[in-house]
């Protein structure tokens, strides 16, 4: 299946130049039109993907009811091991068959692409199997070398399936796209709650329902893209793809660090039992910051599309600006629902009334993913994938850095300013290797005075008493954002400041 119509009538819809050409409308209209895709049609991929976070914040309360919070925090320790071997994986050859279709109009090298990327997933899963008894221990995970096995054995068809999905996004295929992703992560969950309920209530037994779910979501995912063998031939496009998608590799590695490597750290410094409290409070604050991640990957191929940069750069710009207007009650909800989900999420003994500082702490980060989603959307396009490599690289040194200095200080809330910092330092860095930054402009006044006036509110409200009448009136708060969303949404969508 593929998308139908031709390429040229593709980008001519989207406000879009052919390849060569420069599109003779950059200004408000190819603004409003790449605004009503990105805000439209594109949601929709966020909406599938953010399934797996909806998901994740049902199961996650009945995994801390039915485990000790020591296996729950080494199940919350092996599920960021797992993403990490994801990332080296599949190698940044997502990313490179998303650019490389964009580029060629076809999709014959990108499933090429595919060939080598499956192949690249089977040889390092392999290599992580054979060695685990050389970093089991080292990693903190003495005596759990069971969970490391299936952890491992998970690794290979999650990263067939991300690769799988990158290309049905590109090819606008949407209800294949919505049944492998929803079989990987929701259907994984799923299983494993039943496995934990049949068989055995530990983290090893609930892990192997990711393996189950992620290898019938790869079978579907190969069915539906057709991988070429022939790609594993192509050596020139093979190596293209290798020199942008490893230093994205290890940048997305890096970002693997910046979303997870607080959770190693607190486990090394403070016990599996601190790992537990703060992913609770982590699944609340980061829900907005996965809902950016599925943002980017599904707008990933809109912006590969557009061969003009000037456009490309106008249409960034102007969704950074609409994504931080959407932010603004979102964070504010967040933030005063915590106090009434966190005891639902977690027992008494994980001392939730605690955690409230937490969550608000981690969903700040979301307003510098999206400055440094806006800017790496650029400079991958621009095959700068060494630059982006080397900027996440420092950003996740610092991340652990501030880790050790700030989480024996502050306890999990350092964790949390961390990985504010290291995002921070992201954006800075990333904004600044633009080619053409002195064309870049910040948010309008408007929109940082609104951010703010969110910003203080969220604040002020982690400091009121948790009780149950604070507690109607921050549910009254929350309900009150919502049409404040659904008209910042409105106005994104018809491409309006």
């Amino acid at each position: 299946m593929t998308v139908p119509q031709t390429r040229r009538e593709a980008l001519a819809a989207e406000g879009a130049a052919a390849p060569g050409q420069v599109s003779p409308d950059t200004g408000s209209t190819a603004v409003r039109r790449g605004s009503s895709v990105l805000f439209g049609r594109g949601l929709l991929y966020v909406v599938v993907w953010s399934m797996q976070l909806v998901v994740s914040s049902l199961i996650s309360p009945v995994l801390a009811h039915l485990m000790p919070p020591s296996e729950f925090g080494v199940l919350a320790s092996a599920i960021a091991l797992y993403q990490a071997l994801v990332v080296i994986a599949v190698a940044g050859l997502d990313q490179a068959s998303v650019l490389q279709r964009a580029e060629d109009g076809d999709d014959r090298r990108a499933r090429g692409l595919l060939t080598v990327g499956i192949v690249t997933a089977v040889l390092v899963t392999a290599a992580a199997l054979v060695t685990i008894p050389l970093w089991g221990d080292a990693a903190g995970f003495i005596g759990a070398h069971p969970l490391l096995l299936v952890a491992v054995l998970w690794t290979g068809p999650a990263a067939i399936v991300q690769m799988s999905l990158a290309i049905l996004v590109a090819q606008d295929r949407i209800r294949v796209f919505a049944v492998t992703s929803l079989l990987s992560s929701v259907g994984g969950s799923v299983i494993g709650l039943g496995l934990l309920a049949a068989v055995h209530a530990d983290a090893t037994t609930y892990a192997w329902g990711g393996v189950v779910a992620q290898g019938a979501a790869m079978v579907i995912g190969v069915a539906a893209t057709r991988p070429r063998v022939a790609g594993l031939f192509d050596r020139a496009t093979t190596a293209r793809a290798f020199r942008l998608g490893i230093p994205i590799a290890l940048g997305n590695l890096s970002y693997f660090v910046l979303n997870a490597g607080d959770r190693l750290v607190v486990q090394r410094l403070l016990g599996p039992d601190a790992v537990a409290r703060y992913q609770i409070a982590y699944v609340v604050g980061s829900a907005v910051i996965l809902l950016l991640t599925f943002t980017n990957q599904a707008w990933a191929p809109h912006f590969a599309a557009l061969r003009d940069a000037v456009a490309r750069r106008t249409l960034a710009m102007h969704a950074r600006d609409q994504l931080y207007g959407l932010l603004a009650p979102v964070l504010l909800a967040v933030t005063l629902v915590s106090p009434v989900a966190l005891p639902v999420l977690a027992p008494a003994s994980y001392r939730v009334h605690e955690l409230t500082i937490v969550v608000f702490v981690v969903a700040l980060t979301a307003f510098p993913v999206v400055a440094s989603g806006a800017t790496g959307r650029l400079l991958l396009v621009e095959r700068r994938g060494v630059a982006v490599g080397v900027i996440a690289a420092i950003a996740g040194v610092v991340n652990i850095a501030a880790n050790l200095v700030l989480v024996p200080l502050t306890g999990i809330v350092g964790a949390g300013l961390a990985t504010v910092v290291a995002y921070t330092v992201l954006a800075v860095l990333q904004q600044a290797a633009l080619p053409d930054r002195k064309h870049w402009r910040g948010p309008s006044r408007r929109v940082v005075l609104t951010v703010l006036a969110a910003l203080v509110v969220a604040a002020a409200s982690v400091f009121l008493p948790q009780d149950p009448a604070w507690n109607v009136a921050r549910v009254v708060g929350v309900l009150a954002c919502l049409p404040w969303f659904v008209r910042r949404l409105r106005a994104a969508r018809g491409g309006a400041s």
